[in-house]
């Protein structure tokens, strides 16, 4: 006689995952088999999701182009203006920086003397003018701006020479017509010419020699940033005005280590230039790149939160639908639940069926409102001419609120279908 075969024990882990396994088939035969309720159903945890994800995605692709622009300063390099970067206080706070003296050339070569811990200090006018640009070739449309700048600044805003060279302190003392272009309009320009050094560009009735050309960026948030023309800064002010004109100012730190203690000598130079009386705030405003990303991701903080509230309303009333759903279903399964504990299913067995059937329909309108929240979200993005972005990050936050919200709307159907004694289900009609 043969020994009798020894019994084989499976582990509990294994038998709890092929009970979940089985517990998740079910669930998607239930599912399928009830095709038009599922999509019903699915709406709301669709709206819902589609929603947050929309918002976070064209909010994304906005901060992704907002902080790739504040980045473009030079290392260590900070601002100096009249006008603070973002205005919060409203009309009110808009007429108190207007009383404020403009920053002059005056007040800058003062800085430059004084700081001694800068390694260089920059300065430009806003945009003086918006024109046509005129080549020996070509001719623009009436919408290419001009300022005036020093040479430092070519180091403070990343403008890397292509051809030729910047500024020196000779173009500028002599306040000579002389230009440098951005590539985008070099290339209107002159569309034939290997190089446009020495050619001559006609703006506002002036025509100015050509002495260098910037290498390419590319457009930012819909905007060409290769399309402009930038002079000396006092060939600037002499044609256009130095009185009515504030000017932006960029120092230079020599290491991250000493930012902030120059930041503060800048500060108190400037403060002792204009003459600002002990005791009162500065008047002039001094942020860096970092600075103003904070700010920024500040200010969208509060309409991210918003939409995450309001989305969140919308998947609570889905997931009261879903519970709904899911007690209709128990109440039509109660035989269904009678024969599977009559051949042997326990109550977890149940439990675990009914809450994957709440989680798996929650996930998969999680899906869909993920997939069309980023098309929607990159549709914005590309109507406003910026990069297309995936919020990775808020994907799984969105998919993991799904889980949530149909472990919490699930579970109580799940306990009403595990609670339901075999003998009076096999009886229920």
């Amino acid at each position: 006689m043969k020994p009798p075969a020894p019994i084989r024990r499976h582990r509990p882990g294994t038998v709890i995952f092929a009970e979940l396994v089985e517990s998740l088939h079910m669930a998607l035969h239930a599912l399928a088999a009830h095709k038009l309720r599922t999509v019903l159903t699915l709406l709301g945890v669709v709206v819902g999701v589609f929603s947050i994800i929309m918002v976070m995605t064209a909010m994304r692709a906005l901060q992704n182009n907002i902080e790739g622009e504040l980045s473009q300063l030079g290392a260590y390099t900070f601002t100096i203006e009249k006008w603070p970067a973002i205005n919060f206080d409203g009309p009110k706070g808009s007429e108190k920086y207007w009383r404020r003296k403009n920053i002059t050339l005056a007040d800058v070569r003062a800085l430059r003397d004084r700081a001694t811990l800068a390694t260089s200090i920059g300065t430009a006018t806003g945009y003086l003018s918006s024109g046509e640009a005129a080549s020996r070739f070509e001719r623009t449309n009436p919408e290419v701006p001009l300022r005036g700048v020093t040479p430092e600044a070519f180091a403070a805003r990343n403008w890397i020479i292509e051809d030729g060279r910047a500024f020196t302190s000779t173009d500028l003392d002599s306040a000579r017509n002389v230009c440098v272009l951005g590539h985008g309009l070099k290339k209107k320009l002159f569309p034939h010419s290997g190089s446009a050094l020495d050619e001559t560009v006609k703006f506002d009735g002036v025509n100015y020699t050509i002495i260098g050309v910037i290498e390419e960026k590319g457009g930012m948030a819909g905007q060409d940033q290769d399309n402009y023309i930038l002079i000396p800064i006092t060939t600037a002010l002499n044609r256009y005005g130095a009185t009515f004109r504030s000017l932006t100012v960029y120092v230079q730190a020599p290491s991250r280590e000493q930012f902030d203690d120059t930041i503060e000598q800048v500060r108190g130079v400037l403060r002792s230039v204009r003459r600002v009386p002990p005791g009162e705030p500065d008047d002039f405003e001094i942020y860096s790149s970092d600075s103003l990303i904070e700010q920024f991701r500040s200010l969208t903080l509060a309409v991210r939160a918003g939409v995450a509230v309001v989305s969140s309303i919308a998947l609570i009333a889905a997931g009261i639908g879903i519970m709904n759903i899911m007690l209709v279903s128990v109440t039509e399964r109660t035989r269904e639940i009678g024969v599977r504990r009559a051949i042997g299913a326990k109550k977890r067995n149940i439990l675990a069926q009914f809450i994957l059937e709440a989680i798996m329909l929650c996930e998969l309108g999680g899906l869909i409102g993920v997939a069309l929240g980023i098309a929607g979200g990159n549709v914005a993005a590309w109507y406003l001419k910026m990069p297309a972005v995936i919020p990775v990050d808020w994907i799984f936050i969105g998919l993991g609120i799904c889980s949530a919200v149909g472990l919490v709307f699930g579970t109580y159907p799940a306990i009403k279908a595990a609670n339901l004694d075999p003998v009076e289900s096999l009886r229920y009609e």
